[in-house]
């Protein structure tokens, strides 16, 4: 049993905004979803987010149950950022100082539910909200200051299923940096302190990106969802529960 009295170092945030940073994901998705890995030019003009669930956080060792409904179901390597205090109207050279620190962070995705919503104009929503990861604690910047490397840190970001590597790649991949996105986020309204801003998933971070060649989480499965240096999320998946 993987079950853990450690809690989520942010147990209730105010607000859970996930980006989609990397263009390698980005691609792979695409390309997956409807054969075609090229990127909307709009995704190169702003950091686009949408809003998660605030109240689906889990712990780092908490069992994810499968979501009522969902018939592939699957994990996303990603790190987040935890606002420090109230700001608003950031520039992005600055932005990243309102950082209180990093952690790993995982959505646990229905991609049957998600290939439906997303053809509507709303973005994602039940195939998203049912559990979130988080922990297992929280790093300060300044101790990742070492490894900074072009936007991000020259840190590996990787995902495994019952121990056997699925995928991953390193955070300085990202395109969109956490300064870029907290500037973007803040733009006329205020982030606040304990909110989290999540990357979207690295490169192959995810059962999606893989087309096929690895099939999509069942009850049993364990998962782990490590970032170097930020350490691991490590969870069971289980049936879901009753409805």
């Amino acid at each position: 049993m993987l079950h853990s009295p450690l809690l989520a170092p942010m147990p209730v945030p105010p607000a859970v905004r996930d980006f989609a940073a990397f263009e390698r994901h980005v691609s792979n998705a695409g390309k997956a979803a409807v054969g075609d890995g090229t990127v909307s030019p709009v995704w190169y003009e702003y950091p686009l987010f949408y809003f998660s669930n605030p109240a689906a956080i889990k712990g780092p060792h908490d069992e994810i149950p499968i979501d009522p409904g969902a018939q592939s179901w699957d994990y996303e390597v990603k790190v987040a950022a935890v606002i420090a205090g109230d700001c608003s109207n950031l520039d992005a050279a600055t932005a990243e100082k309102h950082i209180a620190g990093y952690l790993v962070y995982c959505d646990w995705s229905a991609r049957d539910i998600s290939a439906s919503e997303m053809g509507f104009v709303y973005g994602p929503s039940k195939s998203k909200d049912a559990s979130t990861s988080l922990g297992p604690f929280l790093v300060t910047p300044d101790e990742l200051e070492s490894y900074r490397s072009a936007k991000g840190y020259a840190l590996r970001m990787d995902g495994y299923v019952n121990d056997e590597h699925y995928g991953g790649g390193s955070w300085d991949e990202i395109h969109w940096s956490f300064g870029e996105m907290l500037a973007h986020a803040s733009r006329g309204t205020t982030l606040r302190a304990g909110d989290i801003l999540a990357s979207g998933p690295a490169g192959t971070g995810c059962i999606q990106e893989l087309s096929g060649h690895r099939p999509c989480l069942a009850p049993g499965d364990t998962v782990r969802i490590e970032v170097r240096e930020l350490g691991a999320i490590c969870a069971r998946i289980t049936a879901p529960e009753p409805s």
